[in-house]
């Protein structure tokens, strides 16, 4: 751990710093997922359920495997998570044309209303946020970002053409 009373380290590497920064992280996080979370709290869905409904719209047709991969959560929350939103219609599922044993998920109507709900509340903060920023402030939050970030999923944020883990390539998103 770094020594806070050494006056060589960066001001920004000091352990006050790292501690605020840390706090920022979670204050942002709180207010960031606030909004939709109080949407979502007549509806008797939760963050699982929109994280599973923003992913799976951001990417229509991914498979069961491919989002318990984004969303690191077991096959028995996701489980949970799928019934629920596949009962009340928010998603749907269908079988892959190549191999059946896959199951391929998309939004509904329903679900691209809630999604695009959801979601214009939180880009409007972010959205202000890169504004009152600048360019050259968004580019230094993207890197610290990616450095927050494990290395097994920093690819889906380059843009070199990285091949991604399964061996397809991947675009990155904008």
């Amino acid at each position: 751990m770094a020594d806070v009373k050494d006056a060589s380290q960066p001001r920004f590497l000091r352990e006050a710093e790292l501690r605020r920064a840390i706090e920022m992280l979670f204050f942002a996080y709180r207010d960031f997922t606030g909004e939709p979370d109080a949407m979502l709290a007549g509806t008797g869905l939760g963050r699982a359920h929109h994280r599973a409904i923003y992913f799976v719209g951001s990417n229509p047709d991914i498979t069961v495997t491919q989002l318990l991969e984004i969303l690191k959560i077991t096959k028995q929350s996701l489980s949970r998570v799928l019934s629920q939103l596949l009962r009340e219609g928010y998603i749907e599922q269908h079988m892959a044309m190549d191999d059946r044993r896959k199951r391929l998920l998309r939004l509904t109507e329903k679900g691209v209303a809630l999604e695009r709900a959801l979601t214009a509340r939180q880009r409007k903060r972010i959205q202000g946020a890169y504004e009152a920023a600048g360019a050259e402030a968004v580019e230094g939050f993207k890197a610290v970002m990616h450095g927050i970030m494990d290395s097994a999923d920093r690819w889906r944020f380059e843009s070199t053409g990285e091949t991604a883990p399964d061996g397809g390539s991947r675009e990155t998103r904008p």
